[in-house]
């Protein structure tokens, strides 16, 4: 489970036998969502915050600082999914202190 970011009790992270489309999960303690990054001609043109089956979502506070986070870094997000899923890279976690 690479693992990109910390942020305000969340952590952001793939799982490693992801698939299309491009996404990313969030967990906070036994809470989880998922946000798909949605790319038009390799732009991120929307992105989308989901349940994940089996799991209770992320309360309305870490959903949206969640969703916030993924809006500042989702170009920076996939760009990690290419490196891991394409090239096989190791992700490296950021801890990001403070709000985005």
């Amino acid at each position: 489970m690479p693992k990109l970011y910390e942020y305000l009790g969340i952590i952001v992270f793939f799982y490693s036998n992801e698939h299309e489309p491009i996404h990313v999960h969030g967990r906070y303690g036994e809470f989880e969502s998922k946000i798909e990054i949605v790319l038009k001609n390799g732009i991120v043109h929307a992105i989308k915050l989901q349940k994940v089956a089996g799991k209770k979502p992320l309360p309305p506070t870490q959903a949206k600082n969640f969703k916030n986070l993924v809006n500042k870094l989702s170009d920076e997000i996939t760009q990690s999914w290419i490196n891991y899923f394409v090239y096989h890279k190791k992700i490296i976690t950021k801890k990001i202190a403070g709000k985005l």
